[in-house]
């Protein structure tokens, strides 16, 4: 998959959507953003200066549909916020996450080595696993370094 403005005319095409101007500038959005995890808030915020004719419901849906139609992750950090990242074409499955108990910081890494536990799932469960979601909570570097100093005094 290219993330380009052909990529998402033929999606939405092929699913018998039309491609707007509305939802070439939200896809617009995580382009630019391809490291960020966004919430609809967050994308309202960067297109409401520049294309005040989009609202927030208009954002919300688009996600929405977005998601459903597998050009965004929906992702949540159990903060209540739910956030979406663009789907990237060399990802088999969504990147992993280390959340800080802190300071809420979020980090992705790419080590991925649960493909033998899926395949072993899938044998004993018979079960299809077409996608997995891991995160890891626990202290960032800075946060753990003051707690080792605060705890050092």
């Amino acid at each position: 998959m290219e993330a380009n403005d052909n990529y998402i005319k033929n999606v939405l095409k092929n699913n018998g959507y039309k491609y707007t101007h509305q939802r070439a500038k939200i896809y617009d959005v995580f382009l630019k953003n391809r490291d960020n995890h966004l919430s609809t808030e967050d994308v309202f915020e960067y297109l409401k200066k520049d294309n005040p004719e989009i609202g927030i419901a208009t954002v919300y849906r688009t996600l929405m549909l977005f998601e459903e139609l597998g050009i965004l992750y929906k992702i949540s950090f159990d903060d209540g916020v739910i956030r979406y990242e663009i789907k990237t074409s060399n990802s088999v499955h969504r990147h992993h996450h280390l959340i800080c108990l802190n300071c809420g910081r979020v980090i992705e890494f790419k080590l991925d080595l649960l493909d033998d536990l899926e395949a072993e799932i899938e044998k004993v469960e018979n079960f299809k696993i077409v996608d997995h979601n891991l995160k890891f909570y626990g202290y960032c570097e800075n946060c753990n370094n003051k707690k080792e100093r605060i705890n050092e005094k």
